[in-house]
């Protein structure tokens, strides 16, 4: 019998969009539905308090309209400071996003590794944990970025990005104390991995990059296994929960990756 229900990913803007592209490659009769608050971007800028009272709030309205079968939080900040709450308050799965300093310990060469996020995220003791878990033997060197949250969102609008701009955010890294060895950055926000060509162009010398999306994909295809799926699975939706000029300039990026119907909250 054919289950109409959607996966609904949430981010603050459009980050999660690269967590939602991996999803769809391994499930792609599943309708998706794609929420970012935009109201309340960007949540590397507030403090833990605000996240933790607006996210699982937010994801409650979220489930009773859409009646999801599974929520992704697709965005780190959001799911280091809140995931608890709203597990606790959904009675549905919910899968979080971390840093993906496991698998960047396990390819690095010079054990030294860039963990690259939003300022909320970095300065998170998860954060500390899985490096002390699974990179105990890695310097771990971190830079929180605002600039490059919204440099992925003006990609993403079709602007014009300067080279500059990716090499300044990357001096927060490569400038630390051993930070000339870094051989491996973490994508520790959802939004960086829409820029890894141009961080790419940018970096002083070859590095490689990891993100949490091709993991977390394979953890939606492990909870949904055995799950009917609709013939058609139709136009995916992007809700914004403060529409307007801004979110209206990604409706091509937003159409180009399968959201062909906006909505508001």
């Amino acid at each position: 019998m054919s289950d109409a229900r959607p996966i609904l990913f949430f981010d603050s803007g459009v980050g999660g969009l690269s967590i939602a592209g991996p999803a769809r490659a391994v499930l792609p009769s599943a309708p998706f539905v794609y929420v970012a608050d935009s109201a309340g971007f960007p949540y590397g800028e507030k403090t833990e308090a605000e996240i933790a009272a607006r996210v699982p709030t937010l994801l409650g309205r979220l489930a009773e309209r859409y009646h999801p079968r599974l929520i992704v939080i697709a965005c780190n900040t959001a799911s280091t400071i809140a995931l608890p709450a709203v597990r606790a308050a959904l009675d549905l799965p919910v899968v979080g996003t971390v840093p993906a300093i496991k698998p960047a310990a396990a390819m690095s060469g010079t054990r030294t590794i860039g963990v690259l996020g939003t300022r909320a995220t970095v300065r998170q003791a998860y954060v500390d944990d899985l490096a002390a878990k699974f990179g105990g033997d890695c310097r771990v060197i971190r830079h929180g970025s605002a600039e490059l949250v919204e440099l992925a969102e003006a990609k993403l609008r079709g602007e014009t990005l300067a080279p500059e701009s990716f090499t300044a955010v990357l001096d927060g890294l490569f400038g630390q104390e051993g930070g000339e060895q870094i051989d491996v950055i973490v994508n520790a926000c959802t939004h960086f991995p829409l820029v890894e060509a141009e961080l790419a162009a940018a970096a002083p010398h070859a590095v490689r990059f990891v993100d949490g999306g091709p993991g977390i994909a394979r953890r939606i295809a492990f909870l949904t296994q055995g799950q009917d799926w609709p013939a058609d699975p139709g136009e995916g939706v992007a809700v914004f929960t403060r529409p307007g000029e801004r979110e209206e300039a990604l409706r091509p990026g937003l159409a180009a990756r399968g959201f062909t119907r906006i909505e508001a909250l």
